[in-house]
C-alpha cells in the first residue's frame, strides 16, 4: 500500500468535509489510493517488452490483420473521471511479424492504464504497434464515453467520441485505408 497515496485521500476527503471517521468510510482513502495504483499502472511501463514471440503467417499471409472490440477503461487526465469503450486495430505485419492476438488487448490495457486524453491513446497505441512490431501500416479507432461529459458541463449522455489514427502506408494509400476501415466495420473516417 502507498501510504503517501493513503494520506493524500484521507487529507483531500477531509478538505471536501467529508468525515472519514464515519461508518463505511473508514477505510475509503486505502481502497481509493489501492485503487488508483491499479488504474495507472501503466505509468511507466513500456510496450516493446509485451509482443512475445512474433510469427511468420507463411506465403500469400500478407494481408491487412484487424483484432476488433478490445475494451478499454482510462482516467481522463484533466478530471481524473473516466473514459471507456472499446479499440478497433488494423494492421500490415511485417514478414515474420505477426504478434498474438491476446497481445494486443495487453498493449491497449497499458496505454489506457496512464492518465490519458482519448486522442492522444489513440495515436499512443498506433505508434507502438508500428514501431514495436516494425508494421508498415497501423490504423486505430477508439471509440468511448467520457464521463467527464455526462457528469458535469453539458451532461451529454450517450454522446460518445471516436478517434483514429493511420500511420505508414494505411496514411499514403487510400484504398488500403479504406479496406482497413471495412474489416473495422466502419466508415472511412
Amino acid at each position: 500500500m502507498n501510504d503517501k497515496a493513503v494520506q493524500a485521500m484521507r487529507s483531500f476527503l477531509e478538505a471536501l468535509g467529508i468525515d472519514i471517521k464515519a461508518a463505511g468510510m473508514e477505510k475509503t482513502p486505502e481502497r481509493v489510493a489501492k485503487m488508483y495504483e491499479m488504474l495507472f499502472d501503466g505509468v511507466g511501463q513500456e510496450t516493446h517488452d509485451i509482443w512475445g514471440e512474433t510469427f511468420d503467417a507463411g506465403p500469400g499471409a500478407d494481408g491487412i490483420v484487424a483484432v476488433r472490440h478490445i475494451p478499454f477503461y482510462s482516467m481522463c487526465e484533466h478530471h481524473l473521471v473516466p473514459f471507456f469503450g472499446e479499440v478497433n486495430i488494423a494492421y500490415l505485419p511485417a514478414p515474420c511479424g505477426v504478434a498474438g492476438f491476446s497481445k494486443f488487448a495487453k498493449l491497449v490495457e497499458i496505454i489506457s492504464h496512464r492518465p490519458q486524453l482519448q486522442e492522444r491513446m489513440t495515436g499512443e497505441i498506433a505508434e507502438a504497434i508500428a514501431k514495436d512490431l516494425l508494421a508498415p501500416g497501423v490504423l486505430v479507432a477508439v471509440e468511448a464515453q467520457q464521463l467527464c461529459m455526462t457528469m458535469r458541463g453539458d451532461l451529454a449522455h450517450g454522446t460518445r467520441t471516436v478517434t483514429s489514427c493511420n500511420t505508414g502506408r494505411f496514411r499514403e494509400n487510400p484504398a488500403l485505408r479504406q479496406q482497413a476501415w471495412n474489416l473495422l466495420g466502419k466508415e472511412n473516417k
